[in-house]
């Protein structure tokens, strides 16, 4: 088959689909992203075949929504993706009518790949990251002017383990959570014997290069507090963001980037916004979680690990540097968190692998 794989730009995004792209292109398909200008070099280098159709669609959309108060964040979301789409329409037709896929896999905040693929009849699949429902998102392109009304993918993938799924997700298809994470140099601290617990704090690709939210002036000082409990910390981040932080306790053993699934498999520990792969990653690896969503599907990811045991949620207005620390210290001590993150990592790694998901593609499609 011919796959098409279609992505919005950004990496939270489109990581979620390289398993399965790699996956299907072992296999023998012809595989190909499709995605902005702006973000090619990215899929680039995930070593896969990649076109863009329009210039531009990703953070800086997004960004321009981070204003927006909590409540409408969603919709405003679903308002940048509508309009990415809107700029790409004429580029994914052509695609669509020059390279002629037999297959669209989409990941849910893109539109243009499935839109042109009801247009041109193909099967679609979409990849349904994050707990929430998003229904917005749909809203959003109607409010937006969508001339399509946009239908139901064939076959919904669901990475999020049944037991936390809501009602609404209870007939997609499972496929399991295969951490890909870019550029994954492994420091060598990283595979040798730890003296202290480590915990890792992150807060994903996307928060700390959103202006209103200042992620140092909470992340130091709350780094400076931690510093007390009797382990280790490493802070995950790009490498630009942590070059501007001034000098941090000597119980922090790294700033930078670090590839997360490698980190969280040594760590008894994470503090995270619950992003979609930061949350699955966490819960992949038995790692208890404490979450501090700031927008979108996070909060739906927090709700989901926290209820499943894994962890903690934190709501904006509760995130005080104590109320983290206690929530830190809260998960570390008790075997009650460890437990239930381990009894969702088994039934994780129960789930179909994307290598099983891309041999099922070929008897549904």
């Amino acid at each position: 088959m011919r796959i098409l794989f279609t992505t919005i730009g950004l990496p939270g995004h489109f990581f979620p689909l390289v398993p399965l792209a790699w996956a299907c292109r072992a296999r023998g398909h012809d595989v190909l992203v499709a995605t902005t200008n702006d973000f090619r070099a990215t899929v680039l280098r995930t070593g896969l075949p990649v076109c863009s159709w329009s210039a531009s669609g990703g953070a800086a959309d997004v960004a321009a929504t981070d204003l927006f108060p909590h409540e409408n964040q969603r919709f405003a979301h679903g308002l940048a993706f509508a309009r990415i789409a809107r700029r790409s329409l004429s580029g994914a037709d052509e695609l669509v009518r020059d390279w002629r896929p037999d297959l669209v896999v989409s990941e849910r905040a893109e539109l243009a790949g499935p839109l042109v693929a009801e247009d041109h009849g193909l099967p679609r699949v979409e990849l349904h990251w994050g707990a929430a429902q998003l229904t917005e998102y749909r809203s959003a392109w109607d409010a937006e002017g969508g001339s399509t009304a946009l239908g139901a993918a064939d076959v919904l993938l669901n990475p999020w383990p049944p037991s936390l799924r809501p009602a609404y997700a209870e007939t997609h298809h499972s496929i399991r959570h295969v951490p890909y994470n870019g550029d994954a140099s492994v420091p060598r601290w990283l595979t040798s014997h730890r003296h202290l617990p480590r915990v890792c704090l992150t807060f994903g690709t996307l928060l700390p290069h959103l202006g209103s939210r200042d992620i140092a002036g909470f992340v130091v000082p709350l780094l400076r507090r931690l510093s007390s409990l009797d382990a280790e910390f490493v802070v995950a981040i790009d490498d630009e963001v942590a070059a501007t932080w001034p000098d941090l306790p000597d119980r922090v053993r790294h700033v930078g980037r670090l590839p997360l699934a490698e980190v969280l498999q040594t760590c008894v520990a994470t503090i995270n916004h619950a992003g979609q792969g930061t949350a699955l990653t966490a819960l992949a690896a038995a790692c208890p979680q404490v979450m501090i969503p700031q927008f979108d599907d996070q909060f739906d990811n927090a709700e989901a690990a926290a209820k499943g045991g894994a962890g903690i949620m934190l709501l904006p207005d509760e995130t005080t540097i104590e109320a983290v620390y206690r929530a830190c210290r809260s998960v570390l001590e008790p075997a009650e968190h460890r437990t239930a993150a381990e009894q969702i990592a088994t039934e994780i790694a129960a789930q179909p692998s994307p290598a099983d998901i891309a041999a099922r593609l070929e008897s549904w499609f």
